[in-house]
């Protein structure tokens, strides 16, 4: 499929999506109305090398505008934390600390879903071509990267929710190797 024809079919998705009253602002304004919380996960990854999926659960935390972190509880525990430009991670007593502006490329991937929760779509248009398709009540938002050092690591990410919700995120990296993680309701 040529550039052009993928441009008109995103185009015309837009369309319809605004049509409905819903469009990319809106979905944008209701993500940053959520100020965060704990929400269990379970993510599968689909990787080359592996014969079957790696099933992975554990909880992510979100507090606006900047801090993101993912406790993984199985198969083995170990916990990320994105708090503004430093990614810390800790996994068998052992924590290594990033900072995220030396990795470009990490960084588009891990602050789309930052960007995402926070309805930051400045960042999200960094690196990334948006388009959006459904309604408020079931949406998704799918990125295509714009920047070059991107297409090395990730082809496409969709993320899907409800309102100001995300309840699933979709990568397809540029190995072919494509990651699935369903997000539960919010732990009270």
């Amino acid at each position: 499929m040529n550039a052009r024809l993928i441009a008109l079919l995103f185009g015309l998705l837009a369309n319809h999506a605004s049509a409905a009253g819903w469009d990319i602002a809106e979905l944008m304004k209701a993500l940053a109305a959520n100020r965060g919380g704990r929400v269990p996960f379970v993510e599968t990854r689909h990787l080359a090398m592996l014969d079957q999926p790696l099933s992975i659960t554990g909880e992510l935390v979100y507090r606006a505008p900047s801090t993101l972190e993912r406790h993984t509880r199985t198969p083995v525990t170990e916990s990320m934390v994105l708090d503004g430009d430093t990614l810390t991670l800790s996994r068998e007593g052992k924590t290594h600390t990033l900072r995220l502006h030396d990795y470009p490329e990490v960084a588009a991937l891990i602050g789309s879903i930052r960007a995402t929760l926070a309805g930051d779509r400045k960042t999200l248009e960094r690196s990334y071509a948006l388009s959006l398709s459904g309604s408020t009540t079931q949406w998704t938002l799918t990125l295509l990267p714009s920047d070059p050092a991107v297409t090395k690591v990730v082809l496409r990410i969709g993320i899907s929710g409800n309102g100001g919700e995300v309840r699933r995120v979709d990568i397809l990296q540029a190995d072919g190797d494509r990651t699935e993680m369903r997000i539960g309701p919010a732990v009270r």
